[in-house]
């Protein structure tokens, strides 16, 4: 096969090399948008090494894959924190939340941050960002020298799967207002997202629209897991504040009461979305995945077209 048609999973390894490796930099100065953008590609470098290195030989994708799994976990608590605090610098503009209230959280969680952030940027200079940039190279390598594609398969079956999960996932949140339950939803359409965004890469342009179907609600569930974060700091808060003069108490048991009533305003809008999403399965069964296999025999037919016309060629 023609190195050529291997170009859109070769050109994809390396563009998700070079967003994690630019933003890295970002993140090992401790910028919030860095910190960011370099767990959401280390993310997407997770579903994506295990599916394109299927049959690879020469690659060092599984040592690749355990040094990315590590970039994520050193990333993930200080992300958080910083989504806390954005929330709370929007609720601190809230005319009916107190100020005060919101600047004692704050304080709790600024300091929790800086002390992450620390753990973070220990975690982050042990990672030899050298030998994972020459780990993620050769899969890319290994991607341009293949002369089939058995990762459009591999894709195929993780779809399936991917679908099947985030089927399971709805059908035990149900419709009562579960955080538990609904963080899995979050993460079974995340993790879905992801394979479709792969497929979109390989070529299948019918998975754009579930993609954003699939975007619009992961983001909301998002927003809602942020809240119910805020909701533990604001209840450390409060028992801290136990012993506090009535007014501070009330003005945290104001704020806890707000960020409850936004949660379950944004539970309400998961289940107006939730009847298209539970689409996006069946769509990725019957259209997707099918279309994945499509592309497959394509590529093998253009290789035989190019192969016979080679050969009547050195025949003349």
């Amino acid at each position: 096969m023609n190195s050529s048609t291997q170009r859109p999973a070769t050109l994809l390894m390396r563009r998700l090399a070079g967003t994690l490796k630019r933003h890295l930099i970002g993140a090992a100065a401790g910028d919030a948008v860095g910190v960011h953008q370099a767990r959401v590609t280390s993310r997407r470098l997770r579903e994506a090494i295990p599916v394109l290195s299927t049959g690879l030989r020469g690659s060092k994708a599984g040592k690749a894959a355990r040094k990315v799994r590590r970039l994520t976990r050193a990333l993930g608590t200080v992300r958080e924190l910083d989504v806390t605090l954005s929330l709370l610098e929007a609720l601190s503009a809230t005319p009916d939340v107190s100020r005060t209230a919101v600047e004692e959280v704050r304080a709790t969680v600024a300091g929790e941050r800086e002390a992450r952030r620390a753990v973070m940027l220990k975690r982050l200079e042990a990672v030899d960002h050298d030998k994972l940039g020459r780990r993620l190279a050769s899969v890319s390598a290994a991607l341009e020298q293949a002369t089939t594609e058995p990762w459009r398969k591999a894709l195929g079956s993780r779809l399936l799967e991917r679908s099947r999960a985030l089927t399971t996932a709805m059908d035990a949140a149900g419709h009562m207002y579960a955080p538990e339950r609904l963080h899995e939803v979050r993460i079974a359409a995340k993790k879905l997202r992801y394979g479709l965004e792969l497929a979109f890469d390989a070529g299948v342009k019918a998975a754009a629209p579930h993609l954003r179907t699939i975007k619009g609600t992961q983001e909301l569930l998002g927003t809602l897991h942020d809240l119910q974060v805020l909701q533990t700091h604001i209840a450390a808060t409060q028992i801290g504040a136990a012993s506090a003069r009535p007014e501070a108490r009330a003005g945290l048991d104001a704020l806890a009461a707000h960020v409850e009533a936004q949660c379950r305003h944004l539970h309400g809008k998961y289940l107006s979305a939730g009847p298209k999403l539970r689409e996006v399965p069946a769509v990725v069964r019957k259209a997707i995945v099918p279309q994945l296999a499509v592309r497959r025999i394509r590529t093998a037919k253009m290789t035989l077209a190019r192969h016979a016309a080679a050969a009547s060629r050195s025949s003349r």
